[in-house]
């Protein structure tokens, strides 16, 4: 029997396994991976993420993402704060700002001196083409029938494709019924990550996430860069803004078009552990 070590982490509740594969591949398959995530007869987790060595020559690292049901993603903000935190642990990352390798391509991290992560999400994508979305023309809102409601969306690809609903009371939002009707939905090739963003001034936002793959999360850092990039996208919010989630609060700034987005929030780690292979 082969023990994996790991090490138990979460970014504001959002939680992960983070694996040490610098050294060998993951020794897990998709079916493996979905046991280990059992919150009852694994470890648990809502993402496993992989530490390997990197592809890109200009990365000093290169991270993998895999969801609670075992699929694949391409990008997770909670996620590659931790991997920066985790590497910082293990003096693999020093001071000032570091290209790790994403499953969606380069970004660049740093941890600041009070122990928070800041990091380059990349520029919001809008075009269908690129979320992807099913249709002809990129738009502000979209519309899909839901059930018997008609539900207005935003969307938009932050390396994995988000759609944001606008709600005028998070805490009653229909996260457990629109969520995984939206995530599937067949204008959604790849599935969605469904936020429920409610404005409450041009600074700040309270934000639910129904991520594809696993559910509600406590917190979902590429879905609060995708709701803020919607909303101000329409003029909704500045530049600026404040994400409270389930979670805790992402500081998420964005210039506007053709800018990146950068995200700033904690990363902690919880314990260490062998999982028997």
């Amino acid at each position: 029997m082969e023990l994996l070590p790991f090490s138990k982490m979460h970014g504001i509740g959002n939680d992960f396994v983070v694996v040490d594969c610098r050294a060998r591949a993951l020794p897990l398959d998709t079916a493996a991976i979905a046991r280990l995530g059992d919150r009852h007869l694994g470890v648990g987790f809502d993402q496993l993420l992989t530490i390997e060595p990197a592809r890109d020559a200009s990365c000093a690292f290169r991270y993998g993402i895999y969801n609670r049901d075992g699929s694949e993603a391409r990008q997770c903000g909670n996620g590659v704060r931790c991997v920066a935190a985790w590497l910082r642990r293990e003096g693999a990352l020093g001071d000032g700002l570091t290209r790790l390798e994403s499953p969606s391509g380069p970004v660049a991290v740093e941890v600041l001196a009070d122990g928070r992560v800041r990091v380059d999400m990349g520029v919001p994508q809008f075009a269908p083409a690129a979320i992807p979305l099913r249709e002809q023309a990129g738009a502000a809102l979209y519309r899909r029938r839901l059930g018997a409601d008609d539900v207005d969306f935003g969307a938009v690809s932050m390396g994995n494709p988000h759609a944001v609903i606008e709600v005028a009371d998070s805490a009653a939002a229909p996260v457990a019924g629109w969520g995984p009707q939206l995530e599937t939905h067949a204008d959604f090739p790849d599935r969605a990550n469904v936020g429920f963003a409610e404005v409450m001034s041009s600074r700040e936002i309270r934000l639910r996430v129904w991520e594809r793959g696993v559910g509600e999360t406590q917190a979902c850092g590429s879905g609060a860069c995708a709701a803020v990039a919607v909303l101000a996208h329409r003029g909704r919010v500045g530049a600026e803004v404040d994400v409270h989630l389930p979670g805790g609060t992402l500081q998420i700034a964005w210039a506007g078009s053709g800018q990146t987005v950068w995200m700033t929030g904690p990363a902690a780690f919880v314990f260490e552990g062998n999982y028997h292979v």
